[in-house]
């Protein structure tokens, strides 16, 4: 009788909570054992009388620690030879070379690229790590309390995984009181055989119990939404609805009295000043870093403000560079039609009504391109009208005018945040 080969083990320290939730979750559902750690004294504890395969580091912002920590694991004569994972900020090539005298093997710069992440894994421990590679765009954000989950090209199962502990963080975050979710699938084309990662997707959002299935539209075109959901007892109360203004008006419509424009400005203007909020740290495909021994060249974030108020665009211009991100200003919006030939950017800070090219005609033209520019309208125009067909169009926030510099760059690194 042949002995039961040894289950895999891996040991997690320090993790971020999203981060270190889906790993386990990933590790588990591969039937690779896993141990979490947080804090010097536990993990060093731990990697000792463990003995993991590997160990996985994530450095959340200084590196003292880590260093302490793996200085110890090489005075351990088994605790050595653990080949490490390090995942963290982006640093100089000789800094990441140092560390491989402490064992490191791989080292990924945030945002991770986990396809590539999992594949290192699977070398390192010698097990197939099942990746789903199902081309999929997945994006979140929110306005006020209504959450918009965005989703192209196809349901890719390690996205919809993810996506459960981005909207707990977005909820924790943000402080958002009773949210509402609107899940847009209009480009997609389902049947049948996506049944279950339909499934996988509704439960992902009902598993956080704030969200009341009352509060989730699906905004679809695909008739198999209509009757999978229709038909499916776990999600009584989801509604799919057509078009985005339907969706709006039957979630802010519910707890708010009033005028029309009153709600779209209680619900979705407002500016909230005790936001928080700070850069992602988790991708997937050609967004992340690549794992190698060096770090990947970082490219600096680069905005666009389309704007015809020269005040506005040099408050802007000057707060997004203070903060180290390039920020290019155009002072019409076909300049900024034009640039977007042929330069690609991070994230659009776009006014709605300029001489000539209006930000509408820009939303549509971004609506045709295969690389999206996610946008932020920032306008005087507060109809609902202007709002729904702005949102409808692709705009990922929608501020009144005025508003403080540091909300809109709250905004924009929010957005840039939950990219998924």
């Amino acid at each position: 009788m042949e002995p039961t080969a040894r289950k895999k083990q891996v040991l997690i320290i320090n993790a971020a909570p999203m981060l270190r939730e889906f790993l386990k979750e990933k590790f588990i559902s591969e039937n690779v054992s896993v141990e979490l750690s947080d804090g010097r004294l536990d993990s060093v504890s731990k990697m000792v009388r463990t003995l993991p395969d590997l160990i996985i580091i994530d450095v959340q912002s200084s590196f003292d620690e880590i260093m302490d920590l793996l200085e110890r694991k090489m005075t351990d004569p088994n605790a050595k030879r653990i080949p490490v994972i390090v995942s963290g900020p982006e640093m100089e090539r000789a800094a990441i070379s140092s560390l491989v005298q402490y064992g490191v093997v791989k080292y990924f710069s945030k945002p991770i690229k986990f396809d590539v992440f999992f594949e290192a894994i699977g070398k390192i421990i010698r097990v197939n790590l099942s990746m789903d590679t199902t081309p999929c765009v997945l994006e979140i954000h929110h306005n006020g309390n209504i959450v918009f989950i965005e989703i192209a090209q196809g349901l890719n199962r390690e996205k919809i995984s993810l996506l459960k502990y981005k909207i707990s963080e977005m909820i924790d975050n943000y402080k958002i009181k009773e949210p509402k979710v609107i899940v847009m699938m209009t480009n997609l084309q389902l049947s049948f055989v996506d049944g279950i990662n339909v499934e996988l997707l509704l439960d992902t959002i009902i598993a956080d119990n704030r969200i009341q299935r009352r509060n989730i539209k699906v905004l679809s075109l695909d008739n198999f939404m209509d009757e999978f959901i229709d038909g499916h007892a776990e999600y009584v109360g989801v509604k799919v609805i057509k078009d985005l203004t339907t969706a709006l008006g039957a979630l802010v419509g519910k707890s708010n009295g009033g005028e029309a424009t009153d709600i779209i400005a209680d619900s979705i203007l407002a500016g909230d000043d005790d936001e928080t909020t700070g850069f992602g740290d988790i991708r997937f495909g050609a967004e992340g870093g690549d794992g190698a021994s060096l770090s990947s060249e970082g490219s600096l974030l680069n905005i666009a403000i389309v704007d015809d108020d020269e005040v506005v665009r040099t408050i802007l211009s000057q707060s997004f560079s203070s903060l180290g991100i390039a920020a290019e200003v155009f002072d019409s919006g076909a300049k900024f039609a034009q640039a977007i030939q042929s330069k690609d950017y991070d994230l659009a800070v776009l006014d709605i009504f300029m001489q000539g090219v209006s930000g509408f005609d820009i939303l549509n033209q971004l609506r045709s391109r295969e690389k999206s520019i996610p946008v932020i309208v920032y306008s005087q125009a507060v109809q609902r009208e202007y709002v729904i067909q702005a949102l409808s169009l692709g705009a990922k926030g929608y501020l009144a005018k005025p508003q403080k510099p540091e909300v809109i760059i709250r905004k924009a690194m929010e957005i840039l945040h939950d990219r998924i």
